[in-house]
Protein backbone atom coordinates (compact mmCIF):
# COMPACT_ATOMS: atom_id res chain seq x y z
CA UNK A 1 0.00 0.00 0.00
CA UNK A 2 2.65 2.35 0.76
CA UNK A 3 4.18 1.76 -2.83
CA UNK A 4 0.45 3.44 -4.25
CA UNK A 5 0.71 6.17 -1.56
CA UNK A 6 4.37 7.23 -2.93
CA UNK A 7 3.11 7.23 -6.47
CA UNK A 8 0.25 9.63 -5.77
CA UNK A 9 2.01 11.75 -3.59
CA UNK A 10 5.10 12.08 -6.19
CA UNK A 11 4.90 15.32 -7.50
CA UNK A 12 7.75 15.14 -9.93
CA UNK A 13 5.39 12.06 -11.53
CA UNK A 14 2.06 13.65 -11.22
CA UNK A 15 3.30 16.56 -13.21
CA UNK A 16 4.82 14.77 -15.69
CA UNK A 17 1.61 12.49 -16.37
CA UNK A 18 -0.64 16.06 -16.05
CA UNK A 19 1.39 17.00 -19.10
CA UNK A 20 1.08 14.49 -21.31
CA UNK A 21 -2.98 14.25 -20.34
CA UNK A 22 -3.15 18.40 -20.90
CA UNK A 23 -1.26 17.93 -23.91
CA UNK A 24 -3.21 14.98 -25.49
CA UNK A 25 -6.08 16.66 -24.68
CA UNK A 26 -6.14 19.80 -26.60
CA UNK A 27 -3.99 17.72 -29.61
CA UNK A 28 -7.60 15.61 -29.96
CA UNK A 29 -9.51 19.49 -28.97
CA UNK A 30 -7.19 21.09 -31.71
CA UNK A 31 -7.62 18.29 -34.19
CA UNK A 32 -12.01 18.63 -33.66
CA UNK A 33 -11.58 22.14 -34.47
CA UNK A 34 -9.77 22.11 -37.34
CA UNK A 35 -11.09 18.82 -38.95
CA UNK A 36 -14.70 18.83 -37.50
CA UNK A 37 -14.40 15.38 -36.71
CA UNK A 38 -13.70 13.41 -33.48
CA UNK A 39 -11.35 11.05 -33.69
CA UNK A 40 -10.22 9.27 -30.51
CA UNK A 41 -6.90 8.16 -31.71
CA UNK A 42 -5.92 11.35 -31.18
CA UNK A 43 -6.30 10.88 -27.24
CA UNK A 44 -3.33 8.70 -27.22
CA UNK A 45 -1.69 8.51 -30.70
CA UNK A 46 1.98 10.39 -31.32
CA UNK A 47 2.25 13.81 -33.73
CA UNK A 48 0.06 16.62 -33.65
CA UNK A 49 -0.54 19.85 -31.67
CA UNK A 50 1.12 20.19 -29.26
CA UNK A 51 3.87 17.49 -28.92
CA UNK A 52 2.77 15.57 -25.62
CA UNK A 53 6.31 14.07 -25.83
CA UNK A 54 7.96 17.53 -25.02
CA UNK A 55 5.12 18.10 -22.51
CA UNK A 56 5.88 15.30 -20.47
CA UNK A 57 9.45 15.40 -20.55
CA UNK A 58 9.48 19.15 -19.86
CA UNK A 59 7.18 19.03 -16.98
CA UNK A 60 9.31 15.93 -15.81
CA UNK A 61 12.58 17.98 -16.13
CA UNK A 62 11.21 21.27 -14.73
CA UNK A 63 9.23 19.43 -11.43
CA UNK A 64 12.84 17.96 -10.80
CA UNK A 65 15.14 20.91 -11.37
CA UNK A 66 12.50 22.80 -8.79
CA UNK A 67 12.45 19.44 -6.30
CA UNK A 68 16.50 18.70 -6.44
CA UNK A 69 18.04 22.11 -7.81
CA UNK A 70 19.40 22.57 -11.36
CA UNK A 71 23.17 21.70 -10.16
CA UNK A 72 21.58 18.09 -9.26
CA UNK A 73 22.31 14.92 -10.79
CA UNK A 74 18.66 14.06 -11.35
CA UNK A 75 17.99 16.86 -12.97
CA UNK A 76 21.33 16.73 -15.17
CA UNK A 77 19.70 13.42 -16.40
CA UNK A 78 16.41 15.07 -17.19
CA UNK A 79 17.71 17.59 -19.04
CA UNK A 80 19.40 15.29 -21.56
CA UNK A 81 16.45 12.77 -21.89
CA UNK A 82 14.58 16.18 -22.21
CA UNK A 83 16.66 16.81 -25.58
CA UNK A 84 17.04 13.48 -27.02
CA UNK A 85 13.26 13.06 -26.93
CA UNK A 86 12.45 16.63 -28.58
CA UNK A 87 15.16 15.74 -31.00
CA UNK A 88 14.01 12.52 -32.25
CA UNK A 89 10.41 13.95 -32.03
CA UNK A 90 11.31 16.59 -35.27
CA UNK A 91 13.71 14.36 -36.69
CA UNK A 92 13.82 10.86 -37.08
CA UNK A 93 10.29 11.12 -35.96
CA UNK A 94 9.32 13.62 -38.52
CA UNK A 95 10.79 12.07 -41.20
CA UNK A 96 9.18 8.45 -40.53
CA UNK A 97 5.92 10.38 -41.02
CA UNK A 98 6.76 12.17 -44.24
CA UNK A 99 7.84 8.52 -45.09
CA UNK A 100 4.62 7.09 -44.05
CA UNK A 101 2.77 9.23 -46.45
CA UNK A 102 4.42 8.92 -49.60
CA UNK A 103 4.26 5.17 -48.91
CA UNK A 104 0.56 5.41 -48.21
CA UNK A 105 0.28 7.78 -51.57
CA UNK A 106 2.46 4.84 -53.88
CA UNK A 107 -0.10 2.38 -52.41
CA UNK A 108 -3.07 3.57 -53.04
CA UNK A 109 -1.42 4.36 -56.39
CA UNK A 110 -0.58 1.02 -57.18
CA UNK A 111 -4.21 -0.26 -56.02
CA UNK A 112 -5.57 2.03 -58.54
CA UNK A 113 -3.77 0.64 -61.14
CA UNK A 114 -4.83 -2.77 -59.88
CA UNK A 115 -2.35 -4.40 -58.40
CA UNK A 116 -3.11 -6.65 -55.34
CA UNK A 117 -0.47 -5.43 -52.57
CA UNK A 118 -1.95 -7.38 -49.60
CA UNK A 119 -1.74 -4.95 -47.48
CA UNK A 120 -4.28 -4.87 -44.51
CA UNK A 121 -4.16 -0.74 -43.20
CA UNK A 122 -2.41 2.16 -43.89
CA UNK A 123 1.16 3.08 -42.20
CA UNK A 124 0.49 5.81 -39.54
CA UNK A 125 1.61 9.77 -40.46
CA UNK A 126 1.08 11.13 -37.59
CA UNK A 127 3.85 10.19 -36.08
CA UNK A 128 6.65 13.39 -35.33
CA UNK A 129 6.37 16.55 -34.70
CA UNK A 130 6.94 20.45 -36.23
CA UNK A 131 9.49 22.42 -34.21
CA UNK A 132 6.58 24.67 -33.15
CA UNK A 133 4.56 21.83 -32.17
CA UNK A 134 7.44 20.94 -30.03
CA UNK A 135 8.07 24.00 -28.77
CA UNK A 136 4.07 24.45 -27.58
CA UNK A 137 4.37 21.31 -25.95
CA UNK A 138 7.79 22.22 -24.03
CA UNK A 139 6.09 25.39 -23.05
CA UNK A 140 2.78 23.58 -21.58
CA UNK A 141 4.63 21.26 -20.07
CA UNK A 142 7.23 23.47 -17.85
CA UNK A 143 3.76 25.64 -16.76
CA UNK A 144 1.97 22.22 -16.24
CA UNK A 145 5.08 21.65 -13.59
CA UNK A 146 4.82 24.76 -12.02
CA UNK A 147 1.52 24.96 -11.12
CA UNK A 148 1.79 21.41 -9.72
CA UNK A 149 4.85 21.73 -7.99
Amino acid sequence: MNFFIGLVQNKILISSVTGWVVAQVLKTLIHLWFTKTFVAERLVGGGGMPSSHSATVCALCTATAIEYGAGSFEFAIAAIFSLVVMYDAIGVRQETGKQAKVLNDMIELFTHMGKDLDIEKQLKEFIGHTPLQVLCGAVLGIATAIVIM
